[in-house]
């Protein structure tokens, strides 16, 4: 059964932080606060934790749309073709926030993913969510929980959160409610921004 661990979102504790990392690194799945819905992540370069969630979303890992979370734009190199500047100007404005950039991607990605031409990057504007990424250094993969509920379309109580997943992953952390809108999705593979989804981000950025 998962573990449950308060975190303080103003102040994250670095002993939770390590342990939440420990767990990630020996590829196990976390359920975690970010600035929109909650998430279910795993560590990007462990391919059995990936094909786990894959699992329990029901899709093929090499078909699945799952973002990449990452702490800044920084090694964001690491997984995406270079950017114009125009399409960085949009990011340094948007980022940290709660938008889903689709990029395209580079020929470094780990290799569950390589054969995609596209990724989805996420940096949450949540204290939790930077923190476990810098210290685990290098993001984490990540997909938003869904309700089976008709009228609620995301669970916002990290204890019904827990009640519902403590037996499919291994930590489930109480970052506070969560929020009830999912991010705002921009695909910046064109020449113009496109709008896949509009969730919690303004569009104003662009």
């Amino acid at each position: 059964m998962a573990e449950f661990i308060k975190i303080y979102p103003e102040n994250p504790n670095p002993k939770e932080i390590d342990r939440v990392v420990k767990v990630l690194r020996n590829g196990g799945l976390i359920i975690y606060p970010t600035d929109t819905v909650y998430g279910l992540g795993c560590d990007i370069t462990n391919t059995k934790a990936l094909e786990k969630i894959a699992r329990i979303k029901g899709v093929k890992l090499e078909k699945a749309n799952f973002s990449f979370v990452c702490s800044d734009l920084s090694n964001l190199s690491d997984y995406v073709k270079q950017i114009d500047s125009p399409t960085f100007k949009i990011l340094k404005r948007a980022l940290p926030g709660p938008y889903t950039f689709i990029l395209p991607g580079s020929n470094s990605l780990p290799k569950s993913f390589k054969k995609r031409k596209t990724v989805g990057i996420r940096i949450p504007d949540n204290n939790i969510a930077r923190s476990i990424v810098k210290a685990l250094g290098n993001p984490i993969v990540s997909t938003s929980i869904r309700d089976d509920d008709d009228i609620l379309e995301y669970t916002t109580d990290p204890e019904l959160i827990f009640e519902k997943w403590k037996n499919f992953v291994d930590i489930v952390i109480d970052g506070g409610f969560g929020d009830n809108y999912a991010s705002t999705i921009i695909d910046l593979t064109d020449d113009e921004p496109q709008v896949i989804r509009e969730g919690k981000g303004s569009l104003e950025i662009l």
